[in-house]
């Protein structure tokens, strides 16, 4: 499986069986991140066979069986939330290949027993974790806004734009709000996101998922007019 066909698989799933992560996935989780870190400046950290990431209510009822999770976190500066929300994306969709499930989960979290199990170092924000492991389910696609809604291109759209709109819609936004706005004029093409506390999160995941859908080598990416 590659990234395009785990971005078509991938649904979000907040109940898990018990079965722990092999140890070569957590090896290939864990440089996976590593690259992530170090390109982007982060400290997304994973933890596993760990249950505080969630207080005993949301484990009974909403987050069922989470022992696996990644630390959404970073040192504090500029353009954090957006690196953050681009490379969990990355992260998340290569769970997927690697035959996991996930959820990217913004504040239900137990932040104090994150706090407890994560590195110290270089976790000045936290801005949320991706639950990993084997679903109950495979879950099920989200509601989604129209191309059209979210997307204009000056002129024809090639069809670089047309499959990277539609990887955006594909993409876990906060309240599944879809906010985005993606202009595309020649090989150019600029992304926005609408108002809210995760708005920088979502479009970073948003444009991982465009790079994806249309193939990093078909535009370049201009600041929004």
């Amino acid at each position: 499986m590659d990234l395009k066909e785990a971005m078509e698989q991938r649904h979000t799933v907040r109940s898990y069986i018990d079965r722990p992560l092999p140890s070569e996935v957590i090896r290939l989780l864990a440089e996976r991140i590593q690259k992530n870190n170090e390109a982007y400046r982060l400290h997304m950290q994973l933890i596993t066979e760990n249950i505080e990431a969630f207080g005993p209510l949301l484990r009974l009822i909403l987050a069922k069986g989470v022992r696996n999770y990644i630390i959404l976190s970073a040192p504090a500066g500029p353009t954090v939330e957006e690196r953050l929300g681009y490379c969990g994306a990355d992260v998340m969709l290569y769970a997927q290949t690697l035959g996991l499930n996930s959820w990217w989960v913004g504040g239900t979290f137990n932040k104090k027993g994150v706090q407890k199990n994560a590195d110290s170092a270089g976790t000045e924000k936290i801005i949320g974790l991706i639950a990993i492991g084997y679903g109950a389910t495979q879950g099920v696609p989200h509601k989604s806004k129209r191309p059209e809604d979210i997307s204009h291109y000056h002129g024809k759209a090639p069809d670089w734009f047309i499959e990277g709109v539609r990887a955006v819609l594909l993409a876990p936004t906060a309240l599944n709000r879809q906010a985005f706005q993606i202009e595309g004029d020649g090989e150019r093409v600029s992304m926005s996101y609408g108002r809210g506390a995760f708005a920088d999160v979502d479009l970073g995941i948003g444009k991982y998922h465009f790079e994806i859908g249309a193939e990093r080598e078909h535009f370049i990416w201009a600041e929004h007019s």
